[in-house]
């Protein structure tokens, strides 16, 4: 009689434990695939995964080397599809996106040639558009308070005061002129507290 056994249980992909590639090559170019099945990748942020993966330098400096000449790791291209999807998605202004392209390791450059592309009127209308859209959420507050709430979320979105303030003025004044004229009066206390 044979032995009964218990119920049969599937492998799953953790229950195999995959021994590294003995190639160190090899062994890279399989973490930065893995990298690149997810999002695209600056050639920094491959690097720094596989500086924490402890990989010799002058290994990844191959393969990233490789990975650029085939087109799989291009940071000019990179740097536009970003400038392009965060400005459209978040909003965000030409200065914001220049932090996080830093921080992404995308050269001057390259960061400069993609921030090309977003014009000065176009960051005018996006702003406008962003405040337009929280404008009617502050219809209840006093004026000084929507132009804080409002010009603070173009500030933290990367727009300068200037452009910030000026576009809350124009949708304020586009509410009516009793807005307008407590924004002025506004301006003018702001102005007054500046000079003391």
């Amino acid at each position: 009689m044979p032995l009964a056994k218990g119920p049969r249980r599937r492998s799953s992909a953790r229950d195999r434990v995959d021994e590294p590639p003995a190639d160190p090559v090899e062994a890279a170019r399989q973490v930065c695939l893995h990298q690149l099945e997810h999002a695209p990748r600056t050639r920094h942020e491959l690097a720094s995964v596989l500086r924490r993966r402890g990989v010799d330098d002058a290994v990844a400096g191959q393969v990233l080397d490789r990975f650029a000449e085939v087109g799989m790791i291009d940071d000019a291209t990179f740097a536009q599809m970003w400038v392009a999807s965060r400005h459209r998605g978040k909003g965000l202004a030409s200065r914001a996106l220049s932090h996080e392209l830093r921080r992404k390791g995308v050269g001057d450059a390259e960061a400069a040639q993609a921030l090309e592309a977003l014009a000065p009127d176009t960051e005018a209308a996006t702003a406008r558009s962003l405040v337009d859209r929280r404008l009617r959420t502050t219809a209840g507050l006093p004026t000084d308070a929507r132009v804080r709430r409002l010009a603070g979320m173009l500030a933290r979105k990367g727009y300068p005061a200037g452009v910030a303030f000026g576009v809350v003025r124009e949708a304020l004044a586009a509410e009516g002129a009793a807005a307008e004229h407590e924004l002025d009066a506004l301006a003018a206390v702001d102005s007054d507290a500046e000079e003391v």
